[in-house]
């Protein structure tokens, strides 16, 4: 009922929303007679207000058109590369005429990056992308709403999430031979359990795993978002957080955590510095300080953009993360695609190199909870372990803005560059044609992959790998 409630307030708020972005523009047209009064900048920026409180947030976009590669402009395309019922993995093609940075570009490092499906769209790591797109081939997770997913598309449960990673490797690696996996937050824990389950039977595991912010160990200095999980009980959720869809949507009658109860919490986090934050955003518009109100609007677009999420994942992940700290009690079970139980064992992990990623002031992941994989991951040497802590950084300055930018991200990078020489050419280069061609001999033939073994045994090519004649080809694209 709560569920089909918010729904009818949010309707009758649509034309009033709209009608006050409709008066902030009236107010802020000096060429309109509103707009002569002297009070017309305050008008403008409280109907403005207004709106932005009251309007539907959806799905923003990437909307990465360029990235900057040594002062040379080059062309993404983002496409979707796999579609499953509750997850799209997207690409972000990177397309140049120029031959230095094509030969610079085409045998950079292949990475999966894993977002977190939590509340907010994939979107929110967009510094993310932009940022590893200079240096990488990327690709990443894009979690669908639960809401648009028909009831006959059947159910989702952390299971399969986990079942979703590993394909989404194999599908990578299967292009390249090998590839790097970056995990933000919440996925940490699925992309742990999915990796250690590719090494328990013996498949090709990446290269490196960046666990960034993550709750591997949700008993280490517990935070607020820790606490309630750990002090409620499963029916507690079940019962005062899980609705059904209502019936103007695709996935009517689906069992969710709604997006809205969502956001309600993230900002029952800290309302004092939203309510500031809304009152310098009506300040700026009043002063004509346009670029510091773009920067709220950028901001809250993505903050207020939520999702609804399967409420089967959710009371299983509240469950064997923050209640039963499966992963770490070594008692995770997993039901794979073909409905064999597996236990996860991250101790099998033998050559992935590991990384994690801590933010000093996170608010979320607390201290020690992701440097915790390193002591689970015991079969990885400690020359392939690193941690690293963001000094000063939040939780989201891990993943986004200059901190991101000038701390973290060089770590990541040579992180990955470092650990990278196993890598496989990719089976196959895509071609296309711009109105500038480059003409260039690709030679598409694979080093191999091998694991490292007490004695020489013959090296094992990837699966993908077939070795093709070099000839010439146009070809900008990588």
């Amino acid at each position: 009922m709560l569920y089909q409630l918010y729904e009818t307030q949010r309707s009758l708020m649509e034309p009033f929303s709209d009608l006050a972005l409709a008066a902030a523009k009236l107010y802020s047209n000096p060429l309109s007679l509103a707009g002569q009064n002297p009070f017309a900048q305050r008008l403008s920026a409280s109907y403005d207000l207004m709106h932005r409180l009251g309007k539907d947030y959806e799905k923003p976009e990437f909307g990465l058109r360029t990235i900057d590669v040594d002062g040379v402009d080059i062309a993404i395309h983002e496409r979707i590369e796999l579609s499953k019922p509750f997850c799209e993995l997207r690409r972000f093609k990177r397309f140049t005429d120029d031959t230095a940075i094509l030969e610079k570009i085409k045998g950079q490092p292949v990475v999966l990056i894993v977002a977190p499906l939590s509340g907010h769209y994939s979107t929110l790591l967009r510094d993310t992308v932009k940022t590893m797109l200079k240096d990488h081939k990327v690709y990443i997770t894009d979690w669908k709403n639960a809401r648009l997913v028909p009831l006959s598309d059947g159910e989702f449960h952390l299971d399969d999430y986990v079942n979703y990673v590993q394909e989404f490797i194999r599908y990578v690696q299967g292009k390249y031979g090998n590839c790097h996996v970056m995990s933000v937050c919440q996925p940490t824990v699925p992309v742990l359990a999915a990796v250690s389950l590719m090494a328990s039977r013996g498949e090709t595991t990446p290269l490196t795993m960046t666990m960034m912010g993550g709750p591997i160990d949700a008993r280490k200095s517990p935070t607020a978002v820790n606490n309630l999980a750990m002090n409620k009980s499963h029916s507690w959720f079940e019962n005062n957080v899980i609705y059904r869809v209502p019936s103007n949507f695709p996935g009517s009658g689906r069992r969710v955590y709604p997006g809205f109860l969502q956001h309600t919490g993230f900002v029952a986090m800290n309302p004092d510095h939203h309510a500031k934050s809304h009152y310098d955003y009506f300040k700026d518009l009043i002063k004509g300080d346009d670029a510091s109100a773009e920067a709220h609007r950028k901001f809250y677009d993505e903050y207020n953009a939520v999702l609804d999420m399967d409420a089967d994942y959710y009371l299983e992940t509240i469950r064997v993360v923050f209640q039963d700290f499966a992963l770490v009690s070594g008692t995770w079970d997993v039901r794979g695609e073909d409905g064999k139980i597996e236990r996860v064992k991250p101790a099998d992990i033998t050559t992935t190199a590991l990384l994690s990623v801590e933010g000093e002031l996170d608010d979320i992941s607390g201290s020690g909870q992701t440097r915790a994989v390193h002591d689970i991951c015991s079969g990885v040497p400690k020359s392939l372990q690193k941690h690293y802590e963001a000094m000063g950084a939040g939780h989201y300055g891990i993943f986004s803005g200059r901190r991101w930018r000038e701390m973290v991200y060089p770590q990541v990078k040579a992180f990955i560059k470092s650990h990278n020489s196993q890598a496989s050419a990719p089976a196959s280069t895509e071609t296309a044609a711009v109105e500038t061609a480059v003409v260039e001999a690709v030679a598409a033939a694979p080093a191999t992959i091998s694991e490292p073994k007490a004695t020489p045994a013959p090296v094992k090519t990837a699966p993908a790998a077939t070795k093709k004649v070099a000839r010439k080809r146009v070809s900008t694209t990588k």
